[in-house]
């Protein structure tokens, strides 16, 4: 995911968990790169007029992270599957932001596809983050397997990384999920 490779990464995130702050000045502009491709990702299918830019969610998501105490960070794979966390609560608040408790009862969602980061309320964003909170109760797993994929961006070699499964295993998680989602969803408001 980072040209500069896994273990300068790992380096400067142990040395942050030591408690160096210039290593987390030091990875940020190393990873810059990729948390904007991470952002981008979410940005994909934003409808034009959109409040938030993919700066600003790299920021917000920064600015996050700067305050998350990392004892327990092993590698840069985990660093980037904490990223898609942060970059998901992100969307989810400017989502409930924009819904101001608003619900779209024929609301239909696309999992492979939620259009996010709209000035209209978008409740295909927390649609999905409520549907996958209750995937969650049901299939941890599988939940977690959907919040690295799409929220963060994450390939499928770094999501086994991360979570110590095969890619195989990654795979079948995925459609599982998006088959348990997509009937969830769509299939409650319909």
């Amino acid at each position: 995911m980072t040209p500069s490779g896994p273990s300068e990464v790992t380096v400067l995130l142990r040395a942050w968990r030591d408690g160096d702050q210039k290593a987390f000045h030091r990875l940020a502009s190393l990873i810059y790169d990729d948390l904007v491709r991470m952002a981008k990702h979410h940005m994909r299918n934003e409808r034009s007029g959109n409040t938030l830019q993919t700066t600003a969610l790299v920021n917000e998501a920064y600015l996050r992270l700067v305050d998350v105490r990392n004892d327990g960070w092993r590698d840069r794979a985990q660093f980037f599957a904490l990223s898609a966390q942060v970059m998901r609560r992100i969307l989810v608040d400017a989502a409930r932001a924009r819904a101001s408790g608003k619900r779209n009862a024929g609301l239909r969602v696309n999992v492979d596809d939620v259009a996010v980061l709209s000035p209209e309320p978008d409740p295909s964003i927390l649609a999905l983050h409520e549907a996958l909170e209750e995937f969650s109760k049901v299939a941890p797993r599988q939940a977690k397997v959907v919040e690295l994929r799409y929220f963060g961006g994450l390939s499928v070699e770094d999501i086994g990384e991360v979570m110590k499964i095969s890619t195989r295993t990654v795979d079948r998680d995925w459609e599982f999920a998006r088959a348990w989602l997509k009937r969830e969803i769509n299939g409650q408001r319909s």
